[in-house]
Protein backbone atom coordinates (compact mmCIF):
# COMPACT_ATOMS: atom_id res chain seq x y z
CA UNK A 1 0.00 0.00 0.00
CA UNK A 2 1.59 3.43 -0.78
CA UNK A 3 0.78 5.38 1.79
CA UNK A 4 3.01 7.93 1.23
CA UNK A 5 1.11 8.74 -2.07
CA UNK A 6 -2.30 7.95 -1.37
CA UNK A 7 -3.36 8.63 1.98
CA UNK A 8 -7.19 7.29 1.32
CA UNK A 9 -7.02 3.98 2.93
CA UNK A 10 -8.33 1.68 0.41
CA UNK A 11 -11.67 -0.37 1.94
CA UNK A 12 -11.75 -3.37 -0.97
CA UNK A 13 -7.63 -3.89 -0.38
CA UNK A 14 -8.00 -3.90 3.47
CA UNK A 15 -10.85 -6.71 3.28
CA UNK A 16 -9.22 -8.57 0.58
CA UNK A 17 -6.00 -9.15 2.67
CA UNK A 18 -8.35 -9.93 5.81
CA UNK A 19 -9.85 -12.46 3.65
CA UNK A 20 -6.91 -14.21 1.81
CA UNK A 21 -3.69 -13.61 4.39
CA UNK A 22 -2.07 -11.26 2.42
CA UNK A 23 -0.40 -8.72 4.30
CA UNK A 24 -0.80 -5.29 4.40
CA UNK A 25 2.26 -3.40 4.32
CA UNK A 26 2.56 0.46 4.65
CA UNK A 27 6.39 2.15 4.13
CA UNK A 28 7.29 5.65 5.24
CA UNK A 29 10.84 7.27 5.69
CA UNK A 30 9.79 10.48 8.08
CA UNK A 31 6.61 9.11 9.66
CA UNK A 32 4.28 12.51 9.49
CA UNK A 33 1.47 12.79 11.47
CA UNK A 34 -0.78 12.17 8.11
CA UNK A 35 1.06 9.27 8.07
CA UNK A 36 0.18 8.03 11.88
CA UNK A 37 -3.32 9.02 11.56
CA UNK A 38 -3.58 6.65 7.92
CA UNK A 39 -1.93 3.78 10.22
CA UNK A 40 -4.44 4.07 12.50
CA UNK A 41 -7.16 4.17 9.96
CA UNK A 42 -5.76 1.37 8.38
CA UNK A 43 -5.89 -0.76 11.92
CA UNK A 44 -9.49 0.11 12.37
CA UNK A 45 -10.95 -0.89 9.28
CA UNK A 46 -8.59 -3.95 9.97
CA UNK A 47 -10.26 -4.98 13.18
CA UNK A 48 -13.27 -4.58 11.85
CA UNK A 49 -13.34 -6.68 9.19
CA UNK A 50 -12.12 -9.20 11.85
CA UNK A 51 -15.02 -8.34 13.97
CA UNK A 52 -12.20 -6.98 16.89
CA UNK A 53 -12.78 -3.63 16.80
CA UNK A 54 -12.55 -3.37 20.64
CA UNK A 55 -8.80 -3.95 20.23
CA UNK A 56 -8.19 -0.90 18.48
CA UNK A 57 -6.65 1.01 20.90
CA UNK A 58 -4.39 -1.23 22.58
CA UNK A 59 -3.30 -1.61 18.86
CA UNK A 60 -3.06 1.56 17.77
CA UNK A 61 -1.05 2.11 20.56
CA UNK A 62 1.64 -0.63 20.41
CA UNK A 63 1.83 0.34 16.62
CA UNK A 64 2.67 4.06 17.36
CA UNK A 65 5.10 3.28 19.89
CA UNK A 66 6.89 0.35 17.58
CA UNK A 67 6.92 3.10 14.40
CA UNK A 68 8.24 5.90 17.18
CA UNK A 69 11.43 3.83 18.42
CA UNK A 70 11.59 2.79 14.88
CA UNK A 71 11.70 6.30 13.76
CA UNK A 72 14.27 7.06 16.56
CA UNK A 73 16.95 4.19 15.39
CA UNK A 74 17.11 5.63 12.02
CA UNK A 75 17.57 9.43 13.23
CA UNK A 76 20.16 8.11 15.58
CA UNK A 77 21.96 6.10 13.03
CA UNK A 78 22.01 9.49 10.34
CA UNK A 79 23.21 11.25 13.44
CA UNK A 80 25.71 9.00 14.28
CA UNK A 81 27.23 8.55 10.73
CA UNK A 82 27.10 12.94 10.67
CA UNK A 83 29.36 12.51 13.13
CA UNK A 84 31.74 10.16 12.24
CA UNK A 85 30.98 7.73 14.90
CA UNK A 86 30.57 3.71 14.81
CA UNK A 87 27.03 2.83 16.72
CA UNK A 88 28.43 -0.91 17.44
CA UNK A 89 32.03 0.73 19.19
CA UNK A 90 30.99 0.86 22.77
CA UNK A 91 32.93 4.74 22.96
CA UNK A 92 31.85 5.63 20.05
CA UNK A 93 27.92 4.96 21.35
CA UNK A 94 28.63 7.00 24.33
CA UNK A 95 29.78 9.39 22.93
CA UNK A 96 26.85 9.63 20.49
CA UNK A 97 24.23 9.55 22.90
CA UNK A 98 25.53 12.11 25.15
CA UNK A 99 23.20 15.11 24.02
CA UNK A 100 21.67 12.98 21.25
CA UNK A 101 18.36 13.85 22.30
CA UNK A 102 18.92 17.57 22.44
CA UNK A 103 20.81 18.41 19.27
CA UNK A 104 18.20 16.10 17.11
CA UNK A 105 14.91 17.59 18.37
CA UNK A 106 16.17 20.95 17.79
CA UNK A 107 17.09 20.15 13.83
CA UNK A 108 14.55 17.16 13.26
CA UNK A 109 13.85 18.70 10.09
CA UNK A 110 17.36 18.61 8.84
CA UNK A 111 17.71 14.39 10.11
CA UNK A 112 14.49 13.18 8.83
CA UNK A 113 15.39 14.69 5.44
CA UNK A 114 19.20 12.64 6.09
CA UNK A 115 16.80 9.61 6.75
CA UNK A 116 14.96 9.91 3.52
CA UNK A 117 17.88 10.80 1.71
CA UNK A 118 19.90 7.45 2.71
CA UNK A 119 16.66 5.03 2.16
CA UNK A 120 16.05 4.53 5.94
CA UNK A 121 12.51 2.96 5.95
CA UNK A 122 9.90 2.25 8.32
CA UNK A 123 7.32 -0.12 7.24
CA UNK A 124 4.95 -1.81 8.96
CA UNK A 125 3.13 -5.08 8.25
CA UNK A 126 -0.32 -5.99 9.11
CA UNK A 127 -1.63 -9.30 8.32
CA UNK A 128 -3.98 -11.74 9.97
CA UNK A 129 -3.12 -16.08 9.42
CA UNK A 130 -4.60 -18.56 10.54
CA UNK A 131 -6.67 -16.87 13.21
CA UNK A 132 -3.77 -14.77 14.80
CA UNK A 133 -2.85 -11.30 14.14
CA UNK A 134 0.86 -10.73 13.17
CA UNK A 135 2.47 -7.37 13.30
CA UNK A 136 5.77 -5.90 12.38
CA UNK A 137 7.32 -2.81 12.56
CA UNK A 138 10.71 -2.79 10.90
CA UNK A 139 13.12 -0.54 9.82
CA UNK A 140 16.81 -0.72 7.87
CA UNK A 141 19.14 -0.07 11.21
CA UNK A 142 19.82 -3.35 12.65
CA UNK A 143 19.87 -2.76 16.61
CA UNK A 144 23.64 -3.62 18.09
CA UNK A 145 23.63 -6.51 20.27
CA UNK A 146 24.12 -3.76 23.43
CA UNK A 147 20.70 -2.48 22.24
CA UNK A 148 19.45 -5.89 22.17
CA UNK A 149 20.03 -6.91 25.37
CA UNK A 150 18.85 -3.88 26.73
CA UNK A 151 15.49 -3.58 25.22
CA UNK A 152 15.21 -7.75 26.73
CA UNK A 153 16.27 -7.13 30.00
CA UNK A 154 13.46 -4.07 29.82
CA UNK A 155 11.22 -6.85 28.51
CA UNK A 156 11.69 -9.65 31.38
CA UNK A 157 11.38 -6.75 33.70
CA UNK A 158 8.36 -5.24 33.32
CA UNK A 159 6.30 -8.24 33.86
CA UNK A 160 6.51 -6.90 37.87
CA UNK A 161 4.50 -4.13 36.90
CA UNK A 162 0.41 -4.73 37.10
CA UNK A 163 -0.33 -0.45 36.47
CA UNK A 164 1.04 2.67 34.74
CA UNK A 165 1.69 3.98 38.50
CA UNK A 166 3.89 0.91 39.37
CA UNK A 167 6.05 1.89 35.93
CA UNK A 168 5.93 5.86 36.15
CA UNK A 169 7.40 5.05 39.69
CA UNK A 170 9.73 2.88 39.05
CA UNK A 171 11.36 3.30 35.18
CA UNK A 172 13.48 6.27 34.36
CA UNK A 173 15.38 6.50 31.20
CA UNK A 174 16.29 9.78 29.98
CA UNK A 175 18.80 8.96 27.43
CA UNK A 176 16.71 7.03 25.01
CA UNK A 177 13.41 7.21 26.09
CA UNK A 178 12.52 3.73 25.33
CA UNK A 179 12.44 1.90 28.40
CA UNK A 180 8.49 3.02 29.98
CA UNK A 181 6.85 3.22 26.35
CA UNK A 182 7.98 -0.72 26.33
CA UNK A 183 6.44 -0.98 29.62
CA UNK A 184 3.53 0.48 28.83
CA UNK A 185 3.37 -1.96 25.40
CA UNK A 186 3.53 -4.82 27.56
CA UNK A 187 0.89 -3.46 29.58
CA UNK A 188 -1.34 -2.83 26.77
CA UNK A 189 -0.93 -6.33 25.70
CA UNK A 190 -1.55 -7.48 29.65
CA UNK A 191 -5.28 -5.90 28.81
CA UNK A 192 -6.09 -7.85 25.40
CA UNK A 193 -5.36 -11.13 27.80
CA UNK A 194 -1.63 -11.50 26.56
CA UNK A 195 1.34 -11.21 28.11
CA UNK A 196 5.27 -10.65 27.10
CA UNK A 197 5.71 -13.26 25.04
CA UNK A 198 3.83 -12.35 22.12
CA UNK A 199 5.90 -9.49 21.53
CA UNK A 200 9.77 -9.95 20.30
CA UNK A 201 12.51 -7.65 18.68
CA UNK A 202 15.04 -9.78 16.07
CA UNK A 203 17.64 -8.44 14.30
CA UNK A 204 18.44 -9.74 10.72
CA UNK A 205 21.37 -8.92 8.40
CA UNK A 206 19.51 -5.96 7.30
CA UNK A 207 16.88 -4.92 9.39
CA UNK A 208 15.50 -4.88 12.87
CA UNK A 209 11.97 -6.56 13.77
CA UNK A 210 9.75 -5.21 16.33
CA UNK A 211 6.96 -8.73 16.42
CA UNK A 212 3.42 -8.64 17.98
CA UNK A 213 1.85 -12.17 17.90
CA UNK A 214 -2.42 -11.30 18.74
CA UNK A 215 -4.25 -14.39 18.98
CA UNK A 216 -8.30 -13.93 17.94
CA UNK A 217 -10.67 -14.14 20.97
CA UNK A 218 -10.95 -18.13 21.49
CA UNK A 219 -14.82 -18.07 20.50
CA UNK A 220 -13.98 -16.47 17.01
CA UNK A 221 -11.66 -19.18 16.48
CA UNK A 222 -13.91 -21.58 17.45
CA UNK A 223 -17.13 -20.15 15.34
CA UNK A 224 -14.91 -20.26 11.78
CA UNK A 225 -13.64 -23.70 12.79
CA UNK A 226 -16.98 -25.34 13.85
CA UNK A 227 -18.94 -23.49 11.23
CA UNK A 228 -16.06 -24.80 8.04
CA UNK A 229 -16.10 -27.88 9.38
CA UNK A 230 -19.81 -28.15 9.74
CA UNK A 231 -19.87 -27.14 5.73
CA UNK A 232 -17.64 -29.94 4.80
CA UNK A 233 -19.46 -32.57 7.17
CA UNK A 234 -22.55 -31.87 5.05
CA UNK A 235 -20.88 -31.39 1.51
CA UNK A 236 -22.48 -34.69 0.79
CA UNK A 237 -25.35 -32.37 -0.28
CA UNK A 238 -22.78 -31.27 -3.81
CA UNK A 239 -22.73 -34.42 -6.33
CA UNK A 240 -19.88 -37.00 -5.77
CA UNK A 241 -17.27 -37.27 -8.69
CA UNK A 242 -18.69 -38.50 -11.90
CA UNK A 243 -18.40 -42.34 -12.37
CA UNK A 244 -16.68 -42.22 -15.81
CA UNK A 245 -14.26 -40.28 -14.20
CA UNK A 246 -14.23 -42.30 -11.33
CA UNK A 247 -13.96 -45.39 -12.92
CA UNK A 248 -9.98 -44.24 -15.14
CA UNK A 249 -9.00 -42.81 -12.29
CA UNK A 250 -9.17 -46.49 -10.79
CA UNK A 251 -7.91 -47.61 -13.50
CA UNK A 252 -4.97 -45.35 -12.88
CA UNK A 253 -4.30 -46.21 -9.37
CA UNK A 254 -4.23 -49.84 -10.43
CA UNK A 255 -0.60 -51.02 -10.84
CA UNK A 256 -1.56 -54.18 -13.57
CA UNK A 257 -3.45 -51.64 -15.78
CA UNK A 258 -1.55 -50.57 -18.83
CA UNK A 259 -2.01 -47.35 -20.85
CA UNK A 260 -4.17 -49.16 -23.34
CA UNK A 261 -6.80 -49.94 -20.79
CA UNK A 262 -7.28 -46.20 -19.44
CA UNK A 263 -7.47 -44.96 -22.98
CA UNK A 264 -9.88 -47.49 -23.86
CA UNK A 265 -11.87 -46.59 -20.62
CA UNK A 266 -11.51 -42.71 -21.29
CA UNK A 267 -12.17 -43.07 -25.20
CA UNK A 268 -15.92 -44.45 -24.16
CA UNK A 269 -17.18 -41.02 -22.88
CA UNK A 270 -16.71 -38.58 -26.29
CA UNK A 271 -17.32 -35.75 -24.36
CA UNK A 272 -14.35 -36.26 -21.66
CA UNK A 273 -12.36 -37.52 -24.38
CA UNK A 274 -13.21 -34.61 -26.68
CA UNK A 275 -12.67 -32.17 -23.57
CA UNK A 276 -8.84 -34.05 -22.76
CA UNK A 277 -8.03 -33.87 -26.29
CA UNK A 278 -8.55 -29.61 -25.99
CA UNK A 279 -6.80 -29.68 -23.54
CA UNK A 280 -3.56 -31.93 -24.22
CA UNK A 281 -3.73 -29.70 -27.19
CA UNK A 282 -3.54 -26.55 -25.53
CA UNK A 283 -0.33 -24.51 -25.32
CA UNK A 284 0.48 -26.39 -21.43
CA UNK A 285 1.37 -29.25 -22.94
CA UNK A 286 3.71 -27.70 -25.99
CA UNK A 287 3.40 -30.64 -28.03
CA UNK A 288 5.42 -30.91 -31.47
CA UNK A 289 1.91 -31.74 -33.57
CA UNK A 290 -1.82 -32.13 -33.33
CA UNK A 291 -2.98 -35.00 -30.91
CA UNK A 292 -5.99 -36.62 -32.38
CA UNK A 293 -6.56 -39.51 -30.27
CA UNK A 294 -6.75 -40.57 -26.49
CA UNK A 295 -4.20 -43.34 -26.68
CA UNK A 296 -1.48 -41.03 -27.92
CA UNK A 297 -2.36 -38.26 -25.41
CA UNK A 298 -1.88 -41.11 -22.79
CA UNK A 299 1.64 -41.81 -24.06
CA UNK A 300 2.94 -38.50 -24.62
CA UNK A 301 1.29 -36.62 -21.29
CA UNK A 302 1.63 -39.57 -19.25
CA UNK A 303 0.01 -41.48 -16.37
CA UNK A 304 0.27 -38.50 -13.74
CA UNK A 305 -0.48 -35.55 -16.42
CA UNK A 306 -4.03 -37.80 -17.27
CA UNK A 307 -4.24 -37.92 -13.64
CA UNK A 308 -4.10 -34.43 -13.05
CA UNK A 309 -6.30 -33.07 -15.86
CA UNK A 310 -9.06 -35.86 -14.45
CA UNK A 311 -9.15 -33.71 -10.74
CA UNK A 312 -9.47 -30.57 -12.58
CA UNK A 313 -11.72 -31.52 -15.27
CA UNK A 314 -13.86 -33.25 -12.62
CA UNK A 315 -13.89 -30.38 -10.03
CA UNK A 316 -14.82 -28.31 -12.94
CA UNK A 317 -18.05 -30.13 -14.07
CA UNK A 318 -19.03 -30.55 -10.31
CA UNK A 319 -18.96 -27.15 -9.54
CA UNK A 320 -19.81 -25.44 -12.96
CA UNK A 321 -19.07 -21.97 -14.04
CA UNK A 322 -23.05 -20.99 -14.56
CA UNK A 323 -22.87 -17.81 -13.21
CA UNK A 324 -20.58 -14.15 -13.94
CA UNK A 325 -18.45 -15.00 -10.61
CA UNK A 326 -17.96 -19.05 -10.96
CA UNK A 327 -16.63 -17.71 -14.57
CA UNK A 328 -14.71 -15.14 -13.18
CA UNK A 329 -13.00 -17.13 -10.87
CA UNK A 330 -12.34 -19.83 -13.01
CA UNK A 331 -10.54 -16.92 -15.28
CA UNK A 332 -8.43 -16.57 -12.33
CA UNK A 333 -7.92 -19.73 -11.41
CA UNK A 334 -6.87 -20.84 -15.63
CA UNK A 335 -4.15 -17.98 -15.20
CA UNK A 336 -2.84 -18.76 -12.14
CA UNK A 337 -2.81 -22.25 -13.44
CA UNK A 338 -0.42 -20.66 -16.70
CA UNK A 339 1.48 -18.68 -14.56
CA UNK A 340 2.46 -21.64 -11.79
CA UNK A 341 3.27 -23.67 -15.08
CA UNK A 342 5.33 -20.96 -16.55
CA UNK A 343 7.14 -20.43 -13.08
CA UNK A 344 8.43 -24.14 -13.28
CA UNK A 345 9.62 -23.81 -16.25
CA UNK A 346 11.90 -21.34 -15.87
CA UNK A 347 13.02 -22.09 -12.41
CA UNK A 348 12.41 -25.49 -12.05
CA UNK A 349 12.28 -27.66 -15.07
CA UNK A 350 10.51 -30.52 -13.20
CA UNK A 351 8.17 -32.54 -15.40
CA UNK A 352 6.21 -33.99 -12.63
CA UNK A 353 6.10 -30.47 -10.77
CA UNK A 354 4.49 -28.76 -14.01
CA UNK A 355 2.08 -31.06 -14.33
CA UNK A 356 1.06 -30.44 -10.33
CA UNK A 357 1.52 -26.88 -10.37
CA UNK A 358 -0.73 -26.13 -13.44
CA UNK A 359 -4.06 -28.46 -11.71
CA UNK A 360 -2.98 -26.81 -8.40
CA UNK A 361 -3.20 -23.58 -10.03
CA UNK A 362 -6.33 -24.25 -11.49
CA UNK A 363 -7.99 -25.86 -8.39
CA UNK A 364 -6.60 -23.36 -5.82
CA UNK A 365 -9.24 -20.92 -4.88
CA UNK A 366 -12.11 -23.73 -5.57
CA UNK A 367 -13.15 -23.70 -1.68
CA UNK A 368 -14.92 -20.20 -3.36
CA UNK A 369 -16.80 -21.43 -5.27
CA UNK A 370 -18.59 -23.99 -2.73
CA UNK A 371 -20.87 -21.12 -1.27
CA UNK A 372 -22.54 -20.65 -5.01
CA UNK A 373 -23.29 -24.73 -5.33
CA UNK A 374 -24.40 -25.46 -1.67
CA UNK A 375 -28.11 -26.74 -1.84
CA UNK A 376 -30.99 -25.21 0.13
CA UNK A 377 -30.74 -28.16 2.40
CA UNK A 378 -26.79 -27.26 3.67
CA UNK A 379 -28.27 -23.67 3.56
CA UNK A 380 -30.70 -24.54 6.39
CA UNK A 381 -27.95 -26.78 7.91
CA UNK A 382 -25.84 -23.95 8.33
CA UNK A 383 -28.19 -21.20 9.37
CA UNK A 384 -29.54 -23.72 12.17
CA UNK A 385 -26.26 -24.16 13.07
CA UNK A 386 -25.28 -20.32 13.33
CA UNK A 387 -29.15 -20.19 15.72
CA UNK A 388 -27.57 -23.55 18.02
CA UNK A 389 -24.62 -21.98 18.82
CA UNK A 390 -25.79 -18.24 18.65
CA UNK A 391 -22.96 -17.29 15.74
CA UNK A 392 -23.29 -13.18 14.55
CA UNK A 393 -24.67 -13.08 11.02
CA UNK A 394 -20.75 -11.82 9.76
CA UNK A 395 -19.59 -15.39 10.71
CA UNK A 396 -21.08 -17.21 7.95
CA UNK A 397 -20.82 -13.86 5.81
CA UNK A 398 -17.08 -13.99 5.97
CA UNK A 399 -16.92 -17.73 5.21
CA UNK A 400 -19.18 -16.62 1.81
CA UNK A 401 -16.77 -14.21 1.11
CA UNK A 402 -13.98 -16.03 1.48
CA UNK A 403 -12.63 -16.33 4.79
CA UNK A 404 -10.99 -19.89 5.65
CA UNK A 405 -12.15 -20.77 1.44
CA UNK A 406 -8.51 -22.44 1.51
CA UNK A 407 -9.08 -24.40 4.52
CA UNK A 408 -12.67 -25.38 2.79
CA UNK A 409 -11.36 -26.00 -0.67
CA UNK A 410 -8.62 -28.96 1.24
CA UNK A 411 -11.20 -30.33 3.67
CA UNK A 412 -13.21 -31.05 0.34
CA UNK A 413 -10.12 -31.95 -2.11
CA UNK A 414 -9.37 -34.44 1.25
CA UNK A 415 -13.08 -35.67 0.73
CA UNK A 416 -12.94 -36.46 -2.59
CA UNK A 417 -9.48 -38.11 -2.08
CA UNK A 418 -7.51 -35.98 -3.95
CA UNK A 419 -3.62 -36.71 -3.39
CA UNK A 420 -1.73 -34.90 -0.73
CA UNK A 421 0.00 -32.57 -3.13
CA UNK A 422 -2.84 -31.13 -4.45
CA UNK A 423 -4.23 -30.80 -0.95
CA UNK A 424 -1.60 -29.05 0.22
CA UNK A 425 -1.68 -26.56 -2.52
CA UNK A 426 -5.47 -25.77 -2.07
CA UNK A 427 -5.11 -25.63 1.58
CA UNK A 428 -1.48 -23.26 1.91
CA UNK A 429 -1.72 -21.17 -1.23
CA UNK A 430 -1.98 -18.13 1.30
CA UNK A 431 0.37 -19.22 3.66
CA UNK A 432 3.08 -20.75 1.92
CA UNK A 433 5.15 -21.09 5.22
CA UNK A 434 3.33 -23.49 6.94
CA UNK A 435 3.00 -26.18 4.77
CA UNK A 436 5.05 -29.42 5.14
CA UNK A 437 8.55 -29.31 3.57
CA UNK A 438 8.00 -32.10 0.57
CA UNK A 439 5.60 -29.79 -0.52
CA UNK A 440 6.87 -26.63 -0.35
CA UNK A 441 8.07 -26.59 -3.96
CA UNK A 442 4.41 -26.82 -5.02
CA UNK A 443 2.77 -24.44 -2.58
CA UNK A 444 5.17 -22.29 -3.33
CA UNK A 445 4.60 -22.43 -6.90
CA UNK A 446 0.96 -21.93 -6.55
CA UNK A 447 1.31 -19.21 -4.06
CA UNK A 448 3.77 -16.77 -6.13
CA UNK A 449 1.27 -17.68 -9.20
CA UNK A 450 -1.49 -16.37 -7.63
CA UNK A 451 0.47 -13.42 -6.10
CA UNK A 452 1.46 -12.45 -10.00
CA UNK A 453 -2.42 -12.90 -10.44
CA UNK A 454 -3.52 -10.29 -7.77
CA UNK A 455 -0.27 -8.29 -8.85
CA UNK A 456 -1.31 -7.85 -12.22
CA UNK A 457 -5.04 -6.27 -11.12
CA UNK A 458 -3.48 -4.20 -8.59
CA UNK A 459 -4.65 -5.93 -5.70
CA UNK A 460 -1.40 -6.18 -3.56
CA UNK A 461 2.05 -4.31 -3.84
CA UNK A 462 5.61 -5.89 -4.40
CA UNK A 463 6.24 -5.62 -0.27
CA UNK A 464 3.23 -7.85 0.37
CA UNK A 465 5.05 -10.89 -1.57
CA UNK A 466 6.46 -13.06 0.92
CA UNK A 467 10.02 -12.77 0.90
CA UNK A 468 11.29 -16.62 1.67
CA UNK A 469 9.08 -17.38 -1.26
CA UNK A 470 10.64 -14.83 -3.47
CA UNK A 471 14.16 -15.62 -2.17
CA UNK A 472 13.04 -19.78 -3.42
CA UNK A 473 12.81 -18.47 -6.95
CA UNK A 474 15.46 -16.25 -7.13
CA UNK A 475 13.56 -13.41 -7.15
CA UNK A 476 15.16 -10.46 -5.62
CA UNK A 477 13.34 -7.13 -6.97
CA UNK A 478 10.21 -5.77 -8.30
CA UNK A 479 11.42 -5.60 -11.37
CA UNK A 480 12.01 -9.37 -12.17
CA UNK A 481 8.53 -9.84 -11.00
CA UNK A 482 7.93 -6.72 -13.36
CA UNK A 483 9.38 -8.64 -16.40
CA UNK A 484 8.23 -12.18 -15.66
CA UNK A 485 4.88 -10.95 -15.39
CA UNK A 486 4.60 -8.96 -18.70
CA UNK A 487 6.33 -12.63 -20.35
CA UNK A 488 3.37 -14.38 -18.41
CA UNK A 489 0.65 -11.61 -19.75
CA UNK A 490 1.79 -12.35 -23.14
CA UNK A 491 2.33 -15.93 -23.34
CA UNK A 492 -1.39 -16.23 -21.59
CA UNK A 493 -3.38 -14.10 -24.23
CA UNK A 494 -1.64 -15.76 -27.20
CA UNK A 495 -2.87 -19.59 -25.33
CA UNK A 496 -6.39 -18.43 -24.81
CA UNK A 497 -6.21 -17.03 -28.43
CA UNK A 498 -4.77 -20.20 -30.00
CA UNK A 499 -7.59 -22.22 -28.05
CA UNK A 500 -10.58 -20.25 -29.18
Amino acid sequence: MAAAQELVVDEAKVKKAVQSGIPLTITTFTLPHEIENYIGQVISLFLKNINQEKLRDYIVYCVQELTVNAKKANTKRVYFIERGLDLANPDDYKEGMNGFKENTLGNIAHYLQLQKENGLYIRLVLQIKKNIIYIEVRNNVVVTKTELIRIHDKLARSRQYNSLEDALSQVLDDSEGAGLGLVILVLMLKKMGLDEDCFDIVRTEKETIARLVIPLEQTRVENLSALSTTIVNNISSLPQFPENILLVQKLINDPKSEMADIARQISMDPALTADLLKIVNSAQYMLSKKVDSISEAVKMVGIRGIKNLLYSYGTQKLLGDDTLDKKSLWEHSYKTAFYAFNLVKNFRKDHNLLDDAYVGGILHDMGKIIFSNVHPELLSKIQDFCLERQLPPSTFEDLSAGMNHAEIGALIAEKWNFPEGLVNSIRYHHDPLSAPEEYRDLVDTVYLANMFCEFEVGNVSFDQFEPAVLENFGITSKKQVDVLLDKFIGGFARENKSIR
